[in-house]
């Protein structure tokens, strides 16, 4: 018998992707990315830009995609959420994200209000993003007043037919068919909010 070597090829399905402002389904949220992409695209915007809305709405996935393009650009970037140890404004940066807000130690706000203050100083951006609108924020009041004179937008969760479009969109980016049955399936059977959904595809 003639015989045959066999060799493994590995099927290129890929593995998560940098978050980017094209990957994300804007659905109810049109406003608040189109501010953003404003925000980014100008080189004197220097009015801060606060995002809340429900888990799984889209804030951090914005604020990477954002984080990420000004990387590109060629800026640093201070970034900080509620895992990230407080650490001094560097002046260096190009601007500054802070996501999470709701959730920051006492220590972790007085470094936000002094990176705020400093941002404006430097005429550098200000991206952040909550749970809830400015007033509600469980913060020191310096710093909800702070993240509530900019621009302020609400995120809305997506739909569940738009977040089949979003699965869709990811698997067929990955060279994955994802069949109405699939879809069916892990909508019944799994968390419904989007977050948990991609880390299951």
């Amino acid at each position: 018998n003639p015989r045959f070597d066999m060799q493994q090829i590995a099927l290129d399905i890929g593995i998560a992707r940098l978050p980017s402002l094209e990957d994300y389904l804007a659905g109810p949220n049109e406003a608040a990315l189109a501010k953003l992409r404003e925000c980014l695209g100008s080189k004197n915007t220097f009015v801060p830009l606060y995002l809340w809305g429900p888990a799984a709405s889209g804030k951090s996935h914005l604020l990477r995609a954002a984080y990420e393009q000004l990387n590109l650009r060629g800026l640093t970037v201070g970034w900080m959420n509620a895992q990230t140890p407080a650490c001094e404004f560097d002046e260096s940066w190009g601007a500054i994200v802070m996501d999470d807000v709701q959730d920051y130690d006492e220590q972790q706000q007085q470094q936000a209000f002094s990176w705020m203050v400093q941002a404006q100083s430097a005429q550098i951006l200000v991206l952040a993003a909550g749970l809830w609108p400015p007033i509600d924020l469980r913060v020191r009041e310096d710093l909800r007043n702070r993240l509530g004179w900019g621009h302020v937008f609400a995120l809305d969760v997506l739909s569940e037919e738009q977040r089949r479009a979003v699965l869709r969109h990811e698997a067929d980016a990955r060279g994955i068919f994802l069949s109405d049955d699939v879809l069916d399936f892990m909508l019944k059977h799994f968390q419904r909010d989007l977050s948990s959904l991609m880390q299951l595809l």
